[in-house]
């Protein structure tokens, strides 16, 4: 039984692990740009991605940094249409594994720390006492935030990863359950559109939450 309720993460099929292909979906969407006239589509997208390009230039608050505006609202894109697109039957469900948004929180978070460090290294070495903080605590304050950095890339990966396997895993439980009767049938039909409604939106707000704290830790290091 938990072979088959988690075989929908399995990323091989026959000895290749070609499901990985299905985060390259994201190509069908650009034949949109080369229209002479925006599609709806492309209209939508670029609405939306200039509404997240005010959103996140709020938070920033920062000119040198805006240019990593850019990168961000595509990864939030990019993770955003991993996450639908795993909703559809027989499409393998990416962001639900580790190592996928391990690549993207490790590599940013490593250069976060990098530039801190090297540019802003007062900045940082402050930002690890808070003020007002006790002389007694100091010593416990440093220890605690030098580890709250450290395992910041861990809760970013595990936050969206464990997400996604959660819906997906209760989609799945509740598909193999045999209604008995056809009142039960439709119960169990009525939960499951909720579950997917919940699961479409549980995909927008974690990759918003993925990169708004990408974008909180990059200001900190300014």
């Amino acid at each position: 039984m938990m072979l088959n309720l988690f075989s929908i993460f399995d990323p091989q099929v026959l000895w290749i692990s070609i499901n990985w292909m299905s985060s390259l979906l994201i190509i069908l969407l650009i034949p949109q740009i080369y229209w002479i006239y925006n599609s709806r589509i492309s209209y939508m997208f670029m609405l939306f991605m200039y509404m997240l390009w005010l959103e996140f230039k709020i938070i920033l608050k920062v000119k040198f940094n805006l240019n990593n505006l850019i990168y961000l609202n595509l990864l939030f894109f990019f993770i955003l249409i991993n996450n639908f697109m795993g909703l559809f039957p027989y499409i393998f469900t990416s962001s639900s594994h580790l190592i996928y948004s391990v690549i993207f929180s490790l590599s940013m978070w490593f250069g976060f720390m990098l530039f801190g460090w090297v540019k802003n290294t007062n900045f940082m070495l402050i930002h690890l006492v808070p003020q007002g903080t006790p002389f007694l605590l100091m010593f416990f304050m440093v220890l605690i935030e030098l580890l709250s950095g450290i395992i910041r890339p861990l809760t970013l990966s595990v936050r969206l990863a464990a997400n996604m396997i959660a819906g997906h895993l209760l989609l799945v439980l509740l598909s193999s359950f045999v209604p008995s009767s056809f009142m039960m049938y439709l119960m169990v039909l009525f939960i499951q559109m909720l579950l997917l409604l919940l699961e479409i939106g549980v995909s927008i707000i974690q990759s918003y939450v993925f990169v708004i704290l990408m974008i909180l830790y990059l200001k900190e290091t300014n």
